[in-house]
């Protein structure tokens, strides 16, 4: 069914300033990228865009973001992502920037990609350090990570066109 083809856009959020990550809440990145859109493409792109247009997942932490749009509507979403310069919060603009780093037609492809992406960035982390001390210390903040996986409800995650 060409309504259900859905597009789960990975993105992170790369900011200077250490508070931004404080204000990376779900409503006001869907407000900064709805935002964007409109400022890019206007009425008829956010028209577009906001059909089935939701935050997934947001990890304030990692940074890590996962928004969901339609098939038909990811590319404008893509377009305007590095369009999206701050995130507002009680009053504050925090200056930030969404890198893209993968685009997927499931949830699980992101999830393998950033469980990827994370294993590279772990090795030119342990690569840069200088002794043994901030290795450890870098290996100990792993392991106190802790990963709750979430089951899909609806069964939206079975729906896999192959085009990744």
């Amino acid at each position: 069914h060409p309504a259900l083809s859905r597009r789960y856009v990975l993105c992170e959020v790369v900011s200077e300033d250490p508070r931004c990550r404080q204000c990376i809440e779900d409503r006001a990145l869907g407000l900064a990228v709805r935002d964007a859109i409109a400022r890019v493409h206007g009425d008829y792109g956010l028209a577009c865009c906001s059909i089935s247009f939701t935050v997934k997942y947001l990890n304030a932490y990692t940074g890590t973001v996962l928004l969901r749009c339609r098939k038909d509507s990811y590319r404008l979403l893509c377009s305007a992502l590095p369009f999206v310069r701050h995130l507002e919060s009680r009053a504050q603009r925090y200056p930030c920037c969404l890198n893209t780093l993968h685009v997927g037609g499931t949830i699980r492809t992101c999830q393998k990609f950033l469980i990827q992406y994370n294993r590279t960035q772990l090795l030119k982390l342990l690569q840069n350090c200088t002794n043994e001390e901030e290795r450890q210390c870098i290996q100990k903040s792993l392991l106190s990570c802790s990963l709750t996986e979430e089951q899909a409800q609806s069964g939206e995650e079975e729906e896999d066109d192959g085009t990744e």
